[in-house]
């Protein structure tokens, strides 16, 4: 049930995407802002207090759902794991971006391609080459492969049900909109900061570790293990510096950003960015999302025969 809930909704999900601003995740929003106005007196235990209220009334009324569907056939148990995973799973989200990025870069609509950068990710690109363009893109693609793909289907997979899933995209979510706001007087996104870390700790080192493998080995290798602790964020370290040695580029390195030079670690090993390097991202990404594939089906068989 697990292989083909995952099959399901990629397929789902590449046939009718579903864009971040959809209705469930409006409305997970507003609540998390309702109770970020009403719980955040600036303490980490109002953090704890307020994610603990935003996570576990979803996670037990999927759960719920979930064995109240299977006691009753195992087919709707799967639609059921099939729905939830279609909410949090979004490969499109960011394979979408890279397609019209692409395309634009290769009719030479550098500026189209600026203005796709910018929305996607939110950072000021007016002043970036084709080649920053490119480096850009690969890197917000990366990491949203993984937050979007990889972790979920981590979580989804380890945990009874879809629960696994909806809590991790959930604790993203509120990492996202509480934790980043972390200062010495202001404590209340820590734990959202905190869980996140945790969570992402064994499902990073195994999506780079799928990148390896279905890329260049030994120079992903040497680039975890050589330059992942340059990145401000670890955890993003680790996927790009991989990332860029398994397919042969360098992300990282300085940006022309608001009419100053953005000074970053250099990542990977090989040629520049360039907007072929897009293509090559993408094929890595859909590499890996089918190796994880292969190995819950051998995990299945496994446990099937045993």
């Amino acid at each position: 049930m697990t292989l083909l809930s995952l099959i399901f909704a990629l397929a789902l999900e590449q046939l009718r995407p579903l864009g971040n601003r959809n209705r469930v995740w409006l409305l997970f929003t507003r609540y998390a802002n309702y109770l970020e106005r009403n719980l955040n007196a600036g303490a980490w235990r109002h953090g704890l207090l307020a994610w603990l209220t935003a996570i576990l009334p979803p996670a037990l009324i999927v759960l719920g759902v979930y064995y109240a569907l299977a006691a009753v056939t195992p087919a709707l148990a799967l639609a059921w794991n099939v729905f939830v995973l279609y909410l949090t799973m979004g490969f499109r989200h960011f394979s979408s971006a890279f397609s019209e990025i692409s395309l634009a870069l290769s009719e030479g609509r550098d500026f189209d391609a600026r203005n796709l950068l910018r929305q996607w990710t939110g950072q000021p690109t007016a002043e970036l080459s084709v080649n920053e363009i490119s480096r850009l893109a690969i890197e917000q693609g990366i990491v949203d492969s993984y937050r979007h793909v990889f972790g979920t289907m981590f979580w989804f997979v380890l945990l009874p049900g879809p629960v696994g899933a909806l809590v991790f995209r959930l604790s993203t979510m509120l990492s996202s909109k509480w934790g980043d706001r972390i200062d010495r007087e202001e404590r209340f996104g820590e734990f959202a900061a905190q869980v996140t870390t945790w969570l992402d700790w064994i499902p990073v080192r195994l999506t780079a570790a799928g990148f390896a493998v279905t890329g260049d080995f030994e120079d992903a290798v040497y680039c975890w293990r050589a330059q992942a602790k340059t990145w401000g964020n670890h955890a993003a370290g680790i996927l790009l510096a991989t990332a860029a040695g398994a397919i042969g580029i360098r992300l990282g390195d300085p940006l022309k950003q608001d009419y100053t030079i953005k000074f970053r670690p250099e990542l990977g090993i090989g040629d520049e960015a360039d907007p072929q390097a897009l293509k090559s991202a993408v094929g890595l990404v859909w590499r890996s999302v089918l190796l994880w594939l292969f190995v819950v089906l051998l995990a299945g068989l496994v446990r099937y025969l045993s």
